[in-house]
């Protein structure tokens, strides 16, 4: 329940924020016309907001309220399917000008590109799984 309502208000930040039309990413990344910087706007309030907030509830607290561990990153290991998903990961996000969670919120509003994105999104996990366990 917990996590349905902060996916929908991270999904309302995302729509009001723009970051569903993929015309804002391409329109970051593309700097050689009329460069959009508000994608950076929105990831550097993101990142002001969240930093100072999580080290102050891991300061505070050895659980999390809704769970009874942090689940953070703890590998620190750089391998090459680390760097061959981020590289195809990077340039699908550039050329399609969505990353999974404008995607699925596009996708829910009812936008077809958002739809096949969501689609593509799920082939290309389900390629991924069965490459891993062949």
């Amino acid at each position: 329940m917990l996590a349905t309502v902060i996916g929908g208000l991270f999904g309302a930040g995302l729509l009001l924020s723009g970051m569903t039309d993929p015309a804002k990413v391409v329109g970051f990344l593309d700097v050689s016309r009329s460069w959009d910087p508000s994608l950076a706007f929105v990831m550097g309030g993101a990142i002001l907001v969240y930093a100072p907030l999580m080290r102050l509830v891991q300061r505070w607290r050895k659980t999390p309220w809704v769970d009874t561990a942090f689940h953070l990153p703890s590998r620190r290991d750089i391998d090459a399917g680390l760097v061959v998903g981020a590289a195809i990961f990077g340039v699908g996000w550039g050329l399609g000008g969505l990353c999974p969670g404008p995607g699925v919120v596009a996708a829910a509003s009812g936008s077809t590109t958002g739809v096949l994105f969501v689609v593509a999104m799920l082939v290309g996990m389900l390629a991924q799984h069965g490459w891993v366990r062949r």
